[in-house]
């Protein structure tokens, strides 16, 4: 009989110390999911100004004649002064290239109307450069002038007449602004983990949000503005 209380006993105690073990680790374990509970969320920004690689520079014209036959030769007239002085300016021939004239009947546009056009016919052109010589398109616009002491009628909005300027190269800067966008969020996520008494602990979650590219300023619409904002959410730890 007393062996099998003295038995009795060492089970119990090998029981409750098992629960206690047992206890102590479901706490333990209570008390890190916890604190992977607890998490800041941040967003780190990255900016770099470069300048375009790519310039798109339309240059549209305009005559106007009586004769359809005479208007072609002015067209074509008008297009080989062009090619003259964008050749002097530096635009190499392979980065222009032409449109095919858009011409316009103004008699068969009437439709009854008493008016007359001084003219009949009317051409709009238009001779596209595409070069990666952002220099030397930016100077040879800047003597456009000499086309119209040439005769030559500029014409074309605002919109249709800009130019373009592209930044085609942004896989060459991408992995060093999204470095410096993790360094800026780690460093935000960091002061408020400072202010909350706490210490930063491994990424939970990390997205890289969409490269942006804009114009500095309506004046030099040739340097870019690149942007990206990335949201890393980091563990706090006691």
């Amino acid at each position: 009989m007393q062996k099998v209380t003295s038995a009795a006993a060492i089970l119990g105690g090998s029981l409750l110390v098992g629960l206690l073990g047992l206890g102590w680790i479901v706490n333990k374990t209570a008390n890190e999911l916890k604190s992977y509970e607890r998490s800041v969320t941040v967003k780190g920004l990255a900016e770099s100004e470069v300048t375009a690689n790519v310039a798109i520079w339309p240059i549209q014209f305009t005559v106007a004649s009586n004769n359809l036959e005479q208007l072609y030769a002015d067209v074509e007239s008008n297009t080989q002064k062009i090619s003259a002085f964008l050749k002097q300016n530096g635009i190499q021939e392979d980065e222009v290239t032409l449109s095919p004239p858009t011409i316009v009947d103004k008699l068969a546009q009437q439709y009854g109307s008493n008016g007359r056009a001084e003219f009949r016919y009317n051409a709009n052109q238009r001779v596209t450069v595409y070069s990666s010589d952002i220099n030397t398109v930016r100077v040879a616009q800047t003597k456009l002038s000499e086309l119209g002491k040439q005769g030559v009628v500029l014409s074309g909005d605002m919109y249709d007449s800009r130019t373009e300027y592209l930044y085609t190269e942004l896989n060459t800067i991408k992995p060093q602004m999204v470095e410096q966008a993790t360094q800026n969020a780690r460093e935000v996520a960091e002061k408020f983990a400072a202010d909350s008494n706490s210490r930063l602990g491994k990424i939970k979650q990390a997205s890289q949000g969409q490269f942006s590219i804009s114009d500095r300023d309506q004046n030099n619409p040739h340097i870019k503005n690149v942007r990206v904002v990335s949201t890393v959410t980091y563990y706090l730890v006691d």
